[in-house]
């Protein structure tokens, strides 16, 4: 098998990272991996394996942020599923409900987010509330805009230590550029 191809843009991310955005991994990592992704793009669910597995090998290196962008005119459940997301996290279960999303591979509806709210244990009426929020929407729309506008043209979209890469959504290739930007980091 060949060595994943390494490819870096000169696209840098403007979007600081805040406390406003789903954060995984140490707090003062030796590298940030963004993503920005919709919940039923093929590419992201394949990405989604290679992610979960990346942070299970580098995890005490990497800090893995994620951004919704729901591709609304290709997906029917996109933002239902960014706004279920943003719902679960109100109540400090988002990472959970991403799983759940990203595991059902694009196939899921209305009542799947009702269930899976449940089988988190949510305050209900406050997921079912927030997660129809137009509030909640608007700061989802809000999020894919300022993508937008820092260089996300599709998902999925990483930025890794504040540049564009391009890696197929395999572990093997997410893990290759982690290890490239990891080894550069050293070197300096």
């Amino acid at each position: 098998m060949s060595e994943p191809e390494i490819r870096v843009d000169m696209v840098e991310l403007e979007e600081e990272v805040t406390e406003e955005d789903h954060i995984l991994g140490p707090e003062e990592p030796a590298i940030t991996l963004v993503e920005y992704a919709d919940y039923q793009c093929e590419a992201c669910i394949a990405s989604f394996k290679g992610v979960e597995q990346l942070m299970e090998t580098h995890g005490d290196h990497v800090r893995l942020v994620f951004r919704p962008f729901p591709l609304v005119s290709y997906h029917d459940m996109a933002m239902p599923g960014a706004t279920a997301a943003e719902a679960a996290g109100n109540q400090g279960t988002f990472w959970e409900m991403h799983r759940k999303i990203f595991s059902a591979e694009g196939e899921f509806d209305d009542d799947d987010l009702t269930r899976w709210g449940e089988e988190l244990g949510l305050d209900m009426e406050r997921y079912e509330a927030d997660r129809h929020d137009e509030d909640v929407e608007l700061h989802v729309r809000d999020v894919r805009l300022r993508g937008a506008r820092t260089g996300v043209n599709g998902t999925p979209t990483f930025f890794l230590g504040g540049l564009r890469i391009e890696p197929d959504p395999t572990y093997e290739s997410i893990a290759a550029h982690v290890d490239y930007f990891l080894e550069d980091a050293e070197e300096e």
